[in-house]
């Protein structure tokens, strides 16, 4: 049986050897910056399903379940970002997160 206080240990010395944020190499500061423009054009494309849904007021051929899934699919992945403190996650799925509950409420509404 091992002793727990060994993961803790080895999981401190995996946290000593994070990567430098803004990274010092041109391709993965380039790819710091673009996991956040992808992060916020994902929604943004997104939300042209819930404006068509709150301004033509129509639900038809939305999933009600699926979409119920994407608002908790949203919320796991918000967390697994605030536990790691990993920005870029939580600020996506925060986004799909409002969008995809800003479409629940459409189809309830117009469904």
């Amino acid at each position: 049986m091992t002793s727990p206080v060994h993961h803790i240990h080895k999981r401190k010395r995996v946290h000593q050897q994070l990567e430098q944020y803004p990274h010092p190499h041109t391709l993965k500061r380039y790819m710091d910056t673009v996991v956040y423009v992808i992060g916020i054009i994902g929604p943004l494309m997104g939300s042209l399903q819930a404006y068509k849904i709150w301004h033509e007021k129509t639900a038809a051929g939305i999933s009600l379940p699926a979409f119920c899934f994407y608002i908790f699919n949203d919320m796991v992945w918000f967390f697994y970002g605030y536990i790691h403190k990993e920005k870029p996650i939580m600020v996506m799925y925060t986004l799909w997160f409002l969008l995809n509950v800003t479409i629940v409420l459409g189809a309830i509404r117009y469904g």
